[in-house]
């Protein structure tokens, strides 16, 4: 199967497209399968690489749902989707009959929040599947995460999860290169945190594989701002920037538009030699 990263050599956009009642931010504004399918549309028109569909709010304290009822928000989301685009999608799930429902009707990713450590089936699924996997920190689970989370050294730390989980997906047949990290921003994390670890991003990328970091109109850019929620967008801005800027190779955002421009940017002052030869040869 075909590696999503390799489609393009600058950093790609996750739209995220949330079909729950209650995730933190687009919680309930896609409730019928119309609706999302037409907005992971919208966000393909926008410049979206791949689209991330999850059927189970991750936010601090939210409760867990069944495999049956993430299934029933997922499923034909993912059909109708496909059915219209061949945009990568990714299943944001933890749950492996989730996940494997999920590549049989066209998911290209499987987009873990807990590194494989909340289903024992999981690795295995995606070994089988044959797809990219994220493999993300967390720390506790979105009901207990935020529960006074603390770190000795947070870079380090993650450092070590990611090699532990790495190995233990090689040994369930995951190649390397079907696997991308993520530090979890928010997920068991403090400010502090969330800051050192878009700060240190590079550190992650000794493991030679791409790095997907989810900022977009997270608690931590209100601590730091006093901005709502409806307010971060200029803050979730600034913090791709300093992670494309830092190594990011994949932004997970719910303003697709928005940070497509904020990544050209970027990209072209990361690339500016390329761009003095483009005007000496014009």
């Amino acid at each position: 199967m075909k590696r999503v990263i390799a489609r393009c050599n600058r950093p790609l956009i996750m739209g995220i497209l949330n079909v729950t009642p209650d995730s933190f931010f687009d919680g309930g504004k896609h409730n019928t399968i119309e609706e999302a399918v037409k907005h992971a549309l919208l966000m393909v028109d926008d410049g979206a690489n791949i689209i991330d569909v999850g059927g189970e709010s991750t936010r601090p304290f939210s409760e867990p749902v069944s495999v049956e009822v993430e299934l029933e928000r997922v499923i034909p989301v993912i059909e109708g989707i496909r059915s219209k685009s061949y945009i990568p999608i990714s299943i944001d799930t933890s749950k492996a009959k989730v996940a494997k429902e999920a590549c049989k009707v066209g998911a290209d990713i499987v987009n873990d929040i807990s590194g494989f450590t909340f289903d024992e089936y999981m690795v295995d699924t995606v070994s089988k599947a044959g797809v990219q996997a994220v493999i993300m920190h967390t720390k506790g689970t979105p009901k207990n995460m935020q529960n006074n989370p603390f770190y000795e050294n947070v870079i380090s730390e993650i450092t070590e999860f990611f090699k532990e989980r790495i190995a233990f997906a090689d040994r369930h047949g995951i190649e390397k290169d079907r696997i991308i990290l993520d530090p979890g921003i928010g997920f068991g994390k403090r400010v502090s945190d969330n800051l050192e670890i878009i700060k240190h991003l590079k550190t992650f990328k000794e493991f030679d594989m791409p790095i997907m970091i989810g900022t977009s109109m997270k608690s931590f850019i209100g601590h730091v701002t006093n901005a709502p929620l409806e307010e971060r967008k200029e803050e979730t801005l600034a913090s791709i920037a300093i992670s494309v800027w830092n190594g990011a190779d994949i932004v997970r955002v719910h303003d697709v538009k928005s940070a497509k421009k904020t990544i050209q940017i970027v990209d072209a002052i990361m690339k500016a030699e390329s761009w003095k030869q483009q005007i000496s040869d014009n």
